[in-house]
């Protein structure tokens, strides 16, 4: 197993387990418009709380089987394919509002790094 494919797996989930679980209701940079917690950014996206959820449990979803992946290879290619899904609409939503580039970065990191999980071949 590639430990640098690893590495991208670990950085992916634990980022988002901590954007979810960890800084869910805290103020960041990065968030859409001028919202201070996650349900105020995805009202500034236009979408319902219970929208909220869903992307919450699919996030976390995906990053706790990237990280079993790490010993059972088969669930890394549908949670990656799933993290490639989700930033492909974060950063949709962050073009919608008209977001500055600099708050669609951690979007496109986390894009890039699931698109270079699928591309290892590894999986």
């Amino acid at each position: 197993m590639n430990i640098l494919i690893v590495a991208c797996q670990i950085i992916v989930a634990l980022g988002l387990l901590n954007v979810w679980l960890l800084r869910r209701n805290q103020s960041t940079e990065y968030r859409g418009g001028s919202a201070d917690n996650m349900e105020q950014e995805f009202a500034t996206y236009g979408l319902p709380k219970r929208f909220m959820w869903t992307i919450c449990c699919l996030k976390i979803a995906a990053a706790v089987a990237l990280l079993a992946g790490i010993f059972l290879p088969s669930l890394v290619a549908p949670a990656a394919s799933l993290v490639v899904a989700l930033m492909l609409g974060a950063l949709a939503m962050h073009i919608k509002v008209k977001d500055p580039i600099k708050k669609s970065l951690p979007a496109a990191s986390v894009l890039l790094l699931s698109i270079i999980i699928l591309a290892s071949g590894q999986i």
